[in-house]
C-alpha cells in the first residue's frame, strides 16, 4: 500500500540478541529488498565491561557498558544492512534471579502496558507485514527475553495490524548437534558444565514442531560478522569460537513457530514472507 517495501521487524532484548537467532534473515530480507526494522529493548548494562570485567565486580560500570553495546549494536546493524534500529533503552534486568531483576528502571519490572504502549507505537509508524521476536519462556528462561515476548504480544493486541508473528526458536536436532559442538570447543579446558548441556537439549523444540525454516546459509559470514561486532561480550558468545565456516555450517538455516498469519501460507515454510509476495 502506497509503494511501502515489505517490512520485517523484530523485537530483541538486549545488543546482540539480533545476530544470534535473527542475523541471518535480517541479513537476507534486506538483500531481498525488504525493509527491516530492529526494536532492542534494553540497554544491555548487565553485561560485561572492559577486559571481562563482569556485572557486581568492583569497576562495571552500567552506563559505560550500555553505551559501548550501543556503538557495537550500531555497527552490527550496518554488517547486517538493517534499515532502521529502535532503542527501548529499558535497564537490562541481568539473567533470572540476579538483584537487577528488581532495580528500578529494569525492563523485567516495567509493567507489560508501558512497554506494549511504546511498541504499539513503533508498529503503527512502521506497519510491519512480519514480526519475529522470542515464545513466551523467552527461548532459555532470560528475563528480558520473556519480557520481549510479553510486549510484542500485548502491543500487538492495541493495534488493528494482523502481520505475520513468529516466536524463534531451534530444532531439537540441532540442539543435540550443538551440545556435542560445544563439547568439542570446550575440550581445551572449558568443559561445559554436564547439567548446562543436559537443560540445552530440552530447549526448541521437535523438529515435526517447527513452521518455518529460512536459509541464510548465504550470509552466515554477515551473521558471524554481526556477531563479532559485538567484542566487549566476545568470552559469552560462544559462536565465535567455532569460526565463520563451521558457525554457517551449524547455523545456517534459523527456525521459527507461526503463530499468528492472515495469508493462508501452508506450513511448513521456507520463507518468513509466504502468502505476502
Amino acid at each position: 500500500m502506497n509503494n511501502r517495501p515489505l517490512t520485517l521487524m523484530a523485537v530483541h532484548a538486549h545488543p546482540d540478541d539480533e545476530a544470534t537467532g535473527t542475523g541471518g534473515v535480517l541479513a537476507r530480507y534486506a538483500a531481498e529488498g525488504m525493509r527491516t526494522v530492529l526494536v532492542t529493548c534494553t540497554d544491555g548494562g548487565c553485561g560485561d565491561g572492559p577486559e571481562g570485567i563482569k556485572p557486581g565486580d568492583p569497576g562495571h560500570d552500567p552506563a559505560a557498558v550500555a553505551l559501548m553495546r550501543r556503538q557495537e549494536l550500531e555497527a552490527s546493524c550496518e554488517v547486517l544492512r538493517i534499515s532502521h534500529l529502535e532503542m527501548l533503552d529499558y535497564a537490562d534486568s541481568g539473567m533470572m534471579g540476579w538483584p537487577t531483576n528488581d532495580a528500578p528502571g529494569s525492563f523485567w519490572r516495567t509493567p507489560v502496558e508501558e512497554g506494549a504502549g511504546r511498541l504499539a507505537e513503533l508498529l503503527r509508524h512502521y506497519e510491519p507485514d512480519v514480526v519475529v521476536t522470542y515464545d513466551e519462556n523467552g527461548f532459555y528462561g532470560h528475563p528480558d527475553h520473556i519480557q520481549a515476548n510479553r510486549i510484542t504480544m500485548a502491543a500487538l493486541a492495541m493495534t488493528t495490524l494482523t502481520p505475520k508473528v513468529y516466536w524463534t526458536t531451534a530444532p531439537r536436532s540441532m540442539m543435540q548437534r550443538f551440545g556435542e559442538v560445544m563439547r568439542e570447543f570446550g575440550a581445551d579446558g572449558q568443559e561445559p558444565d554436564p547439567a548446562e548441556a543436559a537443560a540445552m537439549a530440552e530447549i526448541g523444540l521437535p523438529d515435526e514442531e517447527i513452521t518455518t525454516w529460512v536459509d541464510t546459509t548465504a550470509f552466515g559470514g554477515q551473521k558471524f560478522d554481526a556477531l563479532a561486532a559485538h567484542a566487549s561480550q566476545g568470552e559469552n558468545i560462544f559462536f565465535l569460537k567455532m569460526g565463520q565456516e563451521r558457525f554457517t555450517e551449524l547455523m545456517g538455516v534459523e527456525t521459527f513457530v507461526r503463530v499468528q498469519d492472515t495469508t493462508g501460507a501452508a506450513v511448513p515454510e521456507n520463507d518468513l514472507f509466504a502468502g505476502l509476495r
